[in-house]
Formats: C-alpha cells, structure tokens, sequence
C-alpha cells in the first residue's frame, strides 16, 4: 500500500471514475461512460463546493478508486456537524487488496480533522459484501433509508 496516493480528483480523473461507477451490477444500470457531458457537470458543481471532497486512490499513476466525502452542518445531536461517504469504488484487480479499508479510514480520519462528530453511509440493501465490509470497519446499520426517485 505504500505507493497509494489519496488525492483530490480533477477533470481528467472522470473516465475512471465513471469507469469504477459503472462496473457493478447496479451501476451497470444507471451510469454512461459513454457520455462524460452530466458528470463534467457535476464534478464543477462538487469542485465548487468547499463541503464536497471527491478524491481517488492512485497506484503507480492509475486511478483504482474513488470516494466522495460531504460535510454537512446540521442542527441536531447539539449542533453537529456529520460527514457522509457516498459513492465509494474499488477498481476490479485491486478489490480485497486493503485498498476500502484505507478509503474508510482516511474519509473517517478527514471527518475528524473536519470537526465532524458522526460518520455515516448508506449501502443498498443488496450489497451484502459490502455490509459486512462496513460493519469489520466499525459502522452500525442504525436505521432504515427511503429515496424518492425524481
């Protein structure tokens, strides 16, 4: 692991980063590596946002992950300020390399350094791997999510 850089994406990041996006069974569905233009966009929108940390993991000057970390103010738990980890991928030859454990670790270590007092994630509920992954980490699944699709 000594030759993994965690760094800030840029622009030029994105084909990989969508790459990894896609390369699941849900992602399949739902990403266009073929088309960069909605997420050109959106990695503006994130660059301008100072609560917004889109990085990725470099090996020998190829991108093999990536994680997205928001922070977020909030009013409850006495006023605390809580990150989310979103977005969270390994590329496929670096999976059960140790490679998520140190992205977990460095978004929790960030989260800190932030002042957050709560970190938390959502994992669909059929990424059963990826649970198990979470809970090794430290992570309770304290509650149940809902989404409205728009």
């Amino acid at each position: 692991m000594g030759d993994l850089e965690i760094r800030p994406a840029v622009a030029d990041d994105l084909p990989a980063i969508v790459e990894m996006l896609a390369d699941d069974p849900l992602g399949a569905t739902r990403e266009s590596p073929d088309d960069l233009t909605p997420y050109t966009t959106a990695f503006q929108r994130l660059a301008d946002d100072p609560n917004q940390h889109l990085v990725v993991a470099e090996r020998e000057g190829r991108v093999v992950g990536t994680l997205q970390l928001t922070i977020v103010p909030g009013l409850s738990r006495k006023g605390a300020t809580r990150s989310i980890i979103e977005g969270v991928r390994v590329h496929a030859d670096e999976r059960g390399s140790g490679l998520g454990t140190r992205f977990i670790e460095w978004a929790v270590d960030e989260s800190r350094r932030q002042g957050c007092q709560l970190v938390q994630l959502t994992s669909d509920v059929t990424r059963i791997d990826a649970h198990r992954f979470y809970e090794r980490l430290g992570f309770t699944a304290s509650h149940v999510g809902f989404k409205l699709q728009l």
